[in-house]
């Protein structure tokens, strides 16, 4: 194993939010971004509908999941294939392809790209990602909807934040703690989509 895979697995099980996601019955570490998120932004009602792109292995879904309760449903759509959650209908597929039947008050995004190390690389895809993200927020987004989507600092992130500032009346920026402190990895909050 490389010196930097046994860094990563180190930390990755001496990790904080790894330890409570499993006390927690998370799937992930990621639900404590949203966890965050939500709890700065009030972003999930109960009755709410969510669509979660790039759901795998499930955390996120499984916090919106809770916090659309009662009433409320979430769709997690994914290439990879996702075991079933409770209250969540697991979709297979590139969400850029998918065609949605209902309206949504809020599509999450954490979606990555295949990481190549290369920043500027990763930093084009996730912008690539983001904006087909952007662009299923025009289709299935209700007036007053919200959009989560990741994105990376860098040279696209001033791209990203000025597609969603020409987008949505309301963009703000959040780097939740459970985000480690060295990824340029933050995310994005959109409110109240314009219409085109």
């Amino acid at each position: 194993m490389a010196k930097s895979s046994k860094e990563w697995l180190r930390r990755h099980v001496t990790d904080h939010y790894v330890k409570q996601a499993r006390k927690q019955g998370y799937r992930s570490r990621a639900a404590f971004k949203l966890l965050e998120i939500d709890e700065k932004e009030s972003i999930l009602e109960p009755g709410m509908t969510v669509i979660d792109l790039g759901a795998a292995p499930g955390g996120w879904s499984q916090v919106a999941a809770r916090k659309v309760k009662p009433g409320g449903r979430v769709i997690a759509v994914d290439l990879v294939e996702m075991a079933p959650i409770s209250g969540v209908t697991v979709v297979r597929g590139d969400f850029r392809q998918l065609a949605f039947k209902e309206k949504a008050d809020i599509v999450l995004s954490d979606v990555s790209p295949n990481l190549s190390g290369i920043a500027s690389v990763d930093q084009a895809r996730l912008l690539e990602l983001a904006g087909g993200a952007l662009g299923l927020c025009r289709k299935v987004l209700k007036p007053g909807g919200v959009f989560v989507t990741k994105a990376f600092h860098g040279e696209a992130f001033d791209e990203l934040r000025e597609r969603l500032k020409a987008a949505f009346a309301n963009v703000k920026v959040v780097k939740p703690s459970a985000s480690r402190g060295e990824s340029a990895e933050t995310y994005v909050v959109a409110r109240k989509l314009r219409a085109e």
